[in-house]
This record gives C-alpha cells, structure tokens and sequence, in this order.
C-alpha cells in the first residue's frame, strides 16, 4: 500500500468520525438547547420544585418562611418591650404592623408573581420569534439555526472534510455551541435556584441590613431571565447574514455565547459564563 492511500485512509476515517460527532450533537443536542434556553412558567412544575416545594403546591417554603417570618415579629416584641427600660430607638409598631402586612402578602404571593413574570418574559420572546419568522421566514431557534449552517455548508448529508475551510468553520460552530449549551444550562439551573429562595428575598426586606439581598436577588434573576430576549434577537441577525458569509455566522454564534457578559456589565447580576468558570477552576488546580 502506498504512503498516499495510508494517508487518504486516514483522512477518511477522521472525517468519518467527526461527520458522525457532528450528526450526533446536531441531531440530539440543539433540540435540547432550545428547550433550557427558552424559560417559561413550566419550569415550576418540574420534579425539582415538587420536592423541595412540599405536597401541596407552594407551601413547603411558604410556610417556612412564614415561621420566619412570626419568629421576626416575636422578635420585634420582645425588643420593643425592653426599649422601654432601655430608652433605645426602636422601629414605631404602625410602621413594622405595615412591613409585616405588605411583605407577608408578597411571600405568600411571592411565586404567582413569579409566575407571571415568567410568563411576560416567556411572550415576549415568542413574539420576537414570531416576528423574526415573518420576516425572514426562518425558525428563529437553535434547532433553525444549526439548520442553516449546515445547508450554508452544504452539510445536509452531515458528510464533511474536516480539513477543509467548511470543516474548520462546522468545527467551531459545534465548539461555540456545545459552549452554549453548557452555559445555559447553568442558567436554568441558577433560575430554578433564584425561584426557590424567592420568598426569603421578599422576606430580607423586613429589615434595613438585609434587604441587600432582595437586590442582589432581583438583579441576577433579572439579568438571567433578560437574557432570553436576546437570543431570537441575535438569532434573527445571524440568520440574516448572507448564506456565503460564514465568518459573519460563526461570530453571531461567538456572541451568544458572550452576551450574557454584556448584559451583565449593564444591568448587574450573576455569571453563567460556562468557559471562564471552567478556565478559572483549570488555573486553580494549576496552582
């Protein structure tokens, strides 16, 4: 055999396994991503929520931190009988009568209201996908989006060469987007969290010193649920790009993966960079 056909076969064969990799993540993966990436109010029906929730419905954290919340009040008249004795300043009984009635109703409340806002941010996104779909009568999903790439590539048969410019270019989309992938699902695992302690962040604003964690709170379920509006945003631009510009195409999918820095640096919130947290605990152990 002939040192150019041993190198043909090995060629081959790589293209082999990387145009089977490739049909596997395509074909099982992005479906998926779309599914993480897209949250509504279905998320507080889940086997998470059932259990840490309790049987009936909402009330296992509920009624928690309504204890708590009797156990602040307790407190309060305790404190406020020896302010008396000890002529110190104290917070005037009409005032906490009135944070204990408004608070109380948002804890008790607290996941319907979130609810709803899952639910806003949820329409929200759908009409942007509807609207993008009208205009460029493409899906605007992840699904859609490794769609057209493969059809820009001609890779509808998911057969590549890896060596080739297309290859290359199919190679870092698959990289990005499985990046994408993780990062997102660190974010609906961070939403689901955010939503479990929602009543004890209602609950902080009883008092001055800790309602630093209702904003703290607020903001990173803000700034994680916001991202969902860019998505079909920055799909829509991708998708718009021309089909023969795919240096264009692997950049809009580069930001994706990026925008939740920007969103961020704008509004505050919590990280869910899946790259720079793999990369910062690779450094520690380096150490």
């Amino acid at each position: 055999m002939e040192q150019t056909e041993i190198v043909n076969i090995i060629i081959e064969t790589i293209n082999t396994i990387f145009s089977n990799i490739f049909s596997s993540i395509d074909s099982n993966i992005y479906t998926n991503l779309d599914n993480i990436a897209f949250i509504n109010s279905e998320i507080l029906s889940n086997s998470f929520f059932a259990k840490f929730l309790g049987e009936n419905g909402k009330s296992g954290i509920i009624y928690l931190t309504d204890s708590m919340l009797l156990g602040i009040s307790i407190y309060y008249c305790i404190k406020l009988f020896y302010s008396h004795y000890t002529e110190s300043n104290i917070e005037k009984p009409f005032q906490f009568l009135f944070k204990i009635l408004i608070f109380g109703i948002f804890i008790n409340f607290s996941y319907f209201l979130i609810e709803q806002i899952l639910n806003i941010n949820y329409l929200i996104s759908s009409a942007i996908q509807e609207i993008g779909k009208n205009i460029l009568n493409k899906d605007i999903t992840f699904s859609g989006l490794v769609s057209n790439l493969n059809s820009s590539l001609s890779l509808d048969d998911f057969s590549i060469d890896i060596f080739s410019l297309d290859g290359i270019i199919k190679s870092f989309s698959s990289v990005f987007l499985l990046n994408l992938l993780f990062t997102y699902s660190i974010r609906y695992v961070l939403v689901q969290v955010l939503i479990l302690f929602c009543p004890f962040a209602f609950l902080s604003l009883i008092n001055s010193s800790t309602s630093w964690i209702f904003r703290s709170w607020s903001k990173g379920l803000f700034s994680t649920l916001i991202l969902q509006l860019f998505f079909p945003l920055i799909i829509m631009i991708i998708l718009s790009t021309p089909e023969n510009n795919n240096i264009l195409f692997i950049a809009g999918i580069y930001l994706l993966t990026k925008i939740n820095n920007y969103v961020r640096e704008i509004f505050g919130g919590i990280s869910i960079d899946f790259s720079g947290g793999f990369s910062n605990m690779v450094s520690l152990l380096k150490k």
